[in-house]
């Protein structure tokens, strides 16, 4: 029945019936998180990093009604091109596929995908959370319940400093999925490496992390696990710089009456615009950096 709705690119399928190393790869980044060429330019390179490190890339999105796991250099190339690709999370994949359109992946819709094609990791930029104020609107990301439901492993490098991080942790900490800090006792916040709130776990290797990771699963306890992955040093941005650029675009939201899932990709534009761009050149190089710890766990993963 799944073949009816899925596609798994054929390098895919194979190296999943070799117990060979898969990393899945959302697309939403790609068609509403950069823009053209370089959100083709990032994919491609992502790619490669994964390739580099051990693993095969599969890039997850929905093209024409079918779910693709694996796309091809023209499927990446046309995604990073198309004007009428829909934002897809839980909600949205079966109207998508029964309407034939294009739909980009979340968080959620990624971990829902590469659970039923039985890819147990999955290398993002970060993750959704509790929007601030979260407690009046409840605007709370469908990423947080997936990762308290699905059996994927998400490196990020945090979630995205536009958030309420503390409640997306306390969300996360009542639905018991363990949140990791990848060489790091405090959880990162996307464009820096320190949010003043700490991680359950830390680990020092993607050995250690795999271990834990099989024990879990092993035990049939459900849901994900977050491993927070700080953005290398040298690419964070200033820690006040970054909070008074985030401050100054949720005013703009809120004046502009933005909500729901236009809400962050809005913000994100917005405070490319306020920092010059250097919010995007941080954004590019968290996710490389993921890539490249997402592989390594998922050749772990495999040998374990």
């Amino acid at each position: 029945m799944l073949n009816k709705y899925i596609e798994i690119k054929d390098e895919v399928k194979k190296a999943l019936e070799n117990n060979q190393p898969v990393v899945a790869l959302e697309s939403t980044i790609i068609s509403h998180g950069m823009p053209y060429p370089q959100n083709v330019e990032t994919a491609r390179r992502v790619e490669e990093i994964i390739r580099e490190n051990g693993s095969i890339p599969a890039t997850i999105a929905i093209l024409n009604g079918k779910i693709k796991v694996g796309l091809t250099d023209d499927e990446l190339e046309y995604l990073a091109k198309a004007k009428d690709v829909k934002k897809a999370s839980r909600r949205d994949i079966p109207f998508i596929i029964s309407k034939g359109l294009n739909g980009a992946t979340t968080v959620a819709s990624t971990m829902i995908i590469a659970d039923l094609a039985k890819i147990k990791v999955f290398a993002t930029g970060g993750i959704g959370g509790a929007h601030r104020n979260a407690q009046d609107t409840f605007d709370i990301s469908a990423d947080l319940m997936e990762l308290a439901n699905t059996n994927v492993a998400v490196v990020c490098a945090g979630a995205k400093s536009i958030l309420d991080i503390g409640l997306t942790l306390e969300y996360l900490e009542t639905h018991g999925v363990p949140v990791i800090g990848f060489g790091t006792e405090e959880f990162p916040a996307f464009y820096t490496r320190k949010s003043g709130f700490k991680v359950d776990y830390s680990v020092d290797n993607e050995l250690e992390l795999a271990k834990a990771i099989k024990v879990k699963w092993d035990l049939d306890i459900k849901g994900g696990i977050v491993i927070g992955n700080p953005i290398p040093e040298e690419y964070q941005m200033d820690f006040d710089e970054i909070n008074n650029a985030i401050s100054d675009a949720l005013n703009e939201a809120e004046e502009k009456n933005i909500k729901g899932k236009e809400t962050t990709p809005f913000l994100l534009s917005k405070i490319k615009e306020i920092t010059k761009g250097e919010s995007l050149k941080s954004n590019i190089e968290l996710v490389y950096n993921n890539a490249r710890v997402g592989s390594k766990l998922a050749k772990e993963l495999s040998q374990v």
